[in-house]
């Protein structure tokens, strides 16, 4: 018995032998796995931390506005009540009523998706944390195209550079808005073609249209790529016509369906007063087109600071096409001049299509060149890190070596105090600076020109704040509401607090003809 317990054994540890083996190949697969994923995992952490750190002492230091920060906050909070998206102090100053939803505005119906997170912390910082997470994620699809391309290293600079980019730092300086999801989705939608995934980037594209009613744009730039590649045009054709189409249906039928104006954002006047007749304009007189894209020359200017930093790699590449439609929307407007300026986040749209053109660009210049003189791999990617670090101080990230950003001053600390001053719960006018501390615990609207006979109000008498046009005119507000009946119950460091007990709590929303 011994004998044959011995034999039976051995035959059991022979059979365990290549479930042994196997066990151990599909442990260092995953360990070898873990190391390749480490860095760009550190990257992306690294990233989102210092974001969302930058975004939170923006917001403690009295940084962040009502518009747009409080107009996204009332909306997404209003989702995670399950209810539609209603942002009141947009609906109030823009005219729509106190029950506007944001869908009147800008079709995003992907904003429901961070609904959950309120019902963890209800609180405008809960958008910035969540937006840092947003742009630091675009990393990943950035690094592995990059990393198919040009090899590991240069994917490191290559996603750095994106990291560092102006366009993420002057978003992340301006409160929180729609663009947060862009470039993750712009950079999946690339990717996942590139690695031939082609139903995931079909996903990734009508994940893209839920983002804001001109991603049709993005989505027909990616068509206009396409066309340029070989066996990909009806496809091309396909993307180019689905994106324009929806397009026009967010824009003349969804967001007309929610309360807002299909013609609100027309800003091509130039062109025409509508889009048929400002196509028909811009196909016989081709010159006024080019002549609106210089026109002011700021417009230049920040095309100029789109590429100089990629050190003009993508005008080698023909994904820059997936680009061109939102510059063009941008660009050939005369209306609503901070478009075309390099502050606020629109030129975050396409920051991470324009840095994988660049690598690409690099890719296509790198073959043109004979193999004795190409240098490193590395290199083109290399020097996107480093033009991209030069810009550093010159934009919002800047800001992270003003000591200023890090602490409370005496006139910060005077509307944290005038903040505190009006009761949770209560319907308050403020200021555009002071609306965010408020928006957690009241219903915050915007004070402007117009009374509301809301019960609180705070404002700033000291420094020009949107939508005044003069501080005179801001102290004039303050008067023509003592005048009304409003008791001042705190003045400090150019803010006063005042008070009405004789308004309802819903205050009146209208328009009056008591505007002083």
């Amino acid at each position: 018995m011994a004998e044959g317990g011995s034999a039976g054994g051995g035959a059991g540890t022979l059979d365990r032998a290549p479930a042994d083996r196997a066990g151990r190949d599909v442990r260092r697969r995953w360990a070898a796995r873990g190391r390749r994923l480490a860095g760009p995992a550190a990257l992306v952490a690294v990233s989102a931390a210092v974001y969302a750190a930058y975004s939170l002492l923006c917001l403690y230091t009295f940084r962040a506005s009502s518009y747009d920060l409080v107009i996204f906050d009332q909306a997404v909070r209003s989702y995670s009540g399950f209810g539609p998206p209603v942002a009141i102090v947009k609906g109030v100053h823009n005219g729509f009523g106190p029950d506007f939803s944001v869908l009147g505005d800008h079709f995003s119906p992907i904003l429901a998706v961070l609904a959950p997170l309120y019902w963890i912390h209800d609180g405008p910082g809960t958008l910035l944390v969540a937006q840092a997470v947003l742009f630091a994620a675009a990393i990943v699809p950035i690094f592995r195209y990059a990393q198919r391309r040009l090899g590991r290293a240069a994917a490191y600079c290559a996603s750095g550079a994106y990291a560092l980019s102006w366009p993420v730092a002057e978003a992340l300086a301006f409160d929180f808005h729609e663009v947060a999801f862009v470039p993750l989705l712009s950079a999946l939608l690339i990717e996942r073609h590139d690695a031939r995934r082609r139903g995931q980037a079909a996903a990734v594209a009508v994940l893209l249209l839920l983002v804001k009613e001109d991603m049709g744009l993005l989505l027909a730039g990616f068509g206009l790529y396409l066309l340029t590649r070989r066996g990909e045009r009806r496809s091309g054709a396909v993307h180019i016509a689905a994106g324009l189409a929806a397009t026009w249906v967010a824009s003349r039928l969804l967001i007309p369906a929610a309360g807002g104006d299909e013609n609100y954002y027309w800003a091509y006047g130039a062109l025409g007063p509508d889009l048929p007749r400002a196509a028909v304009h811009a196909v016989t007189h081709p010159w006024d087109v080019l002549a609106l894209l210089g026109d002011p020359p700021a417009k230049l200017g920040t095309m100029l600071l789109l590429a100089a930093p990629l050190l003009l790699l993508p005008l080698a590449s023909p994904l820059a096409l997936v680009a061109v439609p939102l510059l063009a929307e941008r660009m050939l407007a005369d209306g609503f001049e901070n478009w075309w300026q390099p502050q606020y986040h629109y030129n975050a749209f396409v920051i991470a299509v324009l840095v994988m053109a660049a690598v690409d660009g690099a890719v296509r210049l790198r073959g043109r060149v004979r193999a004795a003189r190409r240098g490193p791999r590395a290199l083109p990617a290399a020097g996107l890190l480093v033009a991209a670090a030069l810009t550093v101080p010159f934009f919002a990230f800047g800001d992270l070596a003003d000591p200023s950003l890090y602490r409370r001053d005496a006139r910060v600390r005077a509307a944290a105090e005038a903040a505190a001053h009006v009761p949770s719960g209560a319907l308050v006018e403020a200021a555009n600076s002071v609306g965010p501390a408020l928006s957690a615990r009241t219903r915050v609207l915007l004070l402007d020109r117009w009374p509301r006979s809301a019960p609180w109000v705070v404002a700033d008498v000291e420094r020009l704040t949107f939508p005044f046009r003069s501080v005179d005119d801001q102290r004039v507000r303050v008067r023509g509401l003592l005048h009304l009946g409003y008791r001042e119950v705190y003045r400090s460091g150019g803010y006063v607090v005042l008070h009405h007990s004789g308004y309802p709590p819903t205050g009146n929303f209208g328009r009056t003809s008591n505007t002083p």
